[in-house]
Order: C-alpha cells, then structure tokens, then sequence
C-alpha cells in the first residue's frame, strides 16, 4: 500500500512543535507497514517562494505536489490540513495518478465558520472526508462526492509516554492548557473554578491569567507533573467532539474531566472520564477526586488503558485507510460502534 501524506509537519519549528494527530498519522500509517511519503504543504511553499516568503510559494508547492504524486503513484493520497492545496490540484492529480483515492481530514471544530467552509469545500472533491466531531454533526455536508466519517483523535505511544496514573507526588493537581479566545467563552469558566478551589490545589494555567505557555518538551514534562486534566473545548456539545487535548491528557495517565454534552459516555467505559455539565459540578468533581486519590488514579489508569488499547494511532491510521479504499475492517473500531 502507498500513501501519500499532504499536512503540516512542522518542519521549521526544528523541534519546538505542538503535539500533532498529523504525526500521529504518519506514526500510525508507518506502524501499519504502509510505503508512506510525507508532503508538507507549507514548508514546501516556504522553502520555494522568493525570500521564503510562504504565501508567494503557493503555487509552487501546488505544482511540487504533482510531481511528487507522479513520482511517487500513490494508491491513496491523505489531504490533512493543507490549506494551500486547491481542490483543482487535487482534481489534477487524480488525473495523473488513475484509480487513486484521495480521502480528506479535518480535525478542528464545526463552529467556526472557516472551518466549516473548509470542509464542505473539500468535500466536493475528495473521495472521503474524516471529521473529528461525530456524524450526526455532519449532515450539511452530505451530497457532495465525499462519503463522511468520524475519526477520534488517537494517543501515540511514543508520544503519551507518561503515565500519571500510577504515581501521586505531583507539581500541580490541575492543569489547563490554552491560548485560544477565539469563538469561546471558557476563559469565565476557568476563572471561576479558579477562585472557588481550596488554596491547597495548585492549578497550573500555561497560556491563561498570565502564565506562559508550554510547547513542546516543556508541554510534555508539564503533563507529566499533574495529576488531573481540564478538557475544556472553545464550545461544548458537539457530539464525540473534543480537541485533541483529550488524548494528551488521557493518555498521559491524567484524569480528565469534559462536558457530559458532548456524549463520551456512550464511546468511553464507565469509571474513565469524569464528565460535568456546568460550573457547579465541575467545581464539585474536582474536589471530589482531589479529596480521594485512589479514586482518581482508579479513573485516570482507565482512561490511559482504554486510550491505549483502542484509540491510539496504530489502530486510527488502518481504520482511515481501510475506510478510505472501502476495506472490510481488520478490528472492531469502538468509534465505529453503533455511533
């Protein structure tokens, strides 16, 4: 099987890089034992405009793609988040390569309107179209060429590597992660568990109130010194939505508490995720687990071992390609289940 690879790996970065489901692909794709050749959208604008000026490399990148399509002969190509590449290169290469599949994902939320524009731009070219918010969201894009699907968003073992669950001397008993102001209002909420915690908690905040962000290997050694997790997304109830911050905390071993509308409940066992339906009991829950830390490494240790076990990137990246080529499935995907 040959996969051609288009999102962005974050090649410049040079290491100091965001946690990406794009590299847990790859991982996964690779595990699998597909031939996998990797495109990296932007990096390629970047590195072949003018002045390395990315938006004046559009075109080239574009074109880099065709050829490396031609070069490569895909069987299935795996348009991520690359923005910078048209659907009319898409149409082209699918032209250059006969019989390929071309499958799209979309791992940002429905609520913001340029996303939802994305994907129901893509949509009228791609073979398949994987959204990370569950199908019944996902009507108003029917009718294009696209077949829709859900796609979790995975743990990689390489990159969960913590395991909080199994150890109780921690810098911080809370932690929130989070830059983003855009299309949300979660920052009232914060700030409100905030002021109504016990002084002993220490909820740590990088990216909010002040506190530095983390990335990278600071991002990585701070999960790995909490002991819970705050799964807040911009906006709450989409079904089986959350940002990928739900695996890096799950799968690092915290325990996560997340909004009960968004119906994990009927995805993951009982005894995982703590859910919470407003300010009050998530305020109450939080104090329930950090009054009894049995309780929570019980839960938190769950969680991981569920992560791991059935959605981790091994097992993401088949479903995505056997899905995409219309594959009988070699596993029972649980996020395939009676969704």
């Amino acid at each position: 099987m040959r996969v051609l690879h288009v999102a962005h790996q974050q090649l410049r970065k040079y290491g100091y890089t965001r946690v990406s489901w794009a590299r847990k692909l790859l991982h996964g794709l690779i595990k699998n034992d597909y031939l996998v050749q990797s495109f990296s959208d932007r990096d390629v604008a970047a590195f072949e405009a003018p002045l390395g000026i990315r938006d004046l490399g559009a075109r080239r990148s574009n074109r880099r793609l065709l050829q490396t399509a031609e070069a490569f002969a895909p069987d299935l190509v795996l348009v991520g988040h690359c923005d910078i590449i048209s659907n009319e290169t898409l149409e082209e290469l699918r032209r250059l390569c006969p019989g390929v599949v071309i499958a799209g994902l979309n791992n940002d939320p429905l609520f913001v309107p340029e996303n939802f524009a994305k994907i129901m731009h893509r949509c009228d070219t791609v073979d398949a179209m994987f959204v990370s918010t569950g199908t019944r969201e996902l009507t108003p894009f029917e009718g294009r060429r696209a077949r829709l699907l859900h796609m979790p968003n995975p743990v990689d073992p390489a990159i969960e590597s913590a395991d909080c669950s199994t150890r109780k001397d921690f810098l911080y008993d809370l932690l929130f992660c989070s830059k983003s102001q855009a299309h949300t209002e979660r920052g009232k909420l914060v700030a409100a568990l905030r002021d109504g915690l016990p002084p002993d908690l220490r909820f740590h905040t990088p990216g909010s109130f002040g506190v530095p962000g983390v990335w990278g290997r600071d991002y990585d050694e701070t999960l790995a010194q909490s002991r819970m997790g705050l799964n807040l997304n911009r906006q709450e109830g989409g079904h089986w939505y959350s940002s990928a911050r739900m695996a890096q905390l799950g799968g690092n071993g915290l325990l996560v508490f997340t909004h009960s509308g968004a119906g994990f409940d009927s995805l993951f066992p009982a005894e995982t995720l703590a859910y919470f339906d407003d300010e009050a009991s998530l305020l109450k829950a939080v104090k329930q687990f950090h009054a009894d830390d049995d309780q929570r490494m019980h839960w938190a240790a769950n969680t991981r071992d569920f992560f791991h076990r059935e959605i981790n990137c091994t097992l993401y990246a088949r479903y995505i390609v056997e899905a995409s080529l219309g594959l009988p499935f070699s596993h029972n995907y649980v996020w395939d289940q009676g969704e």
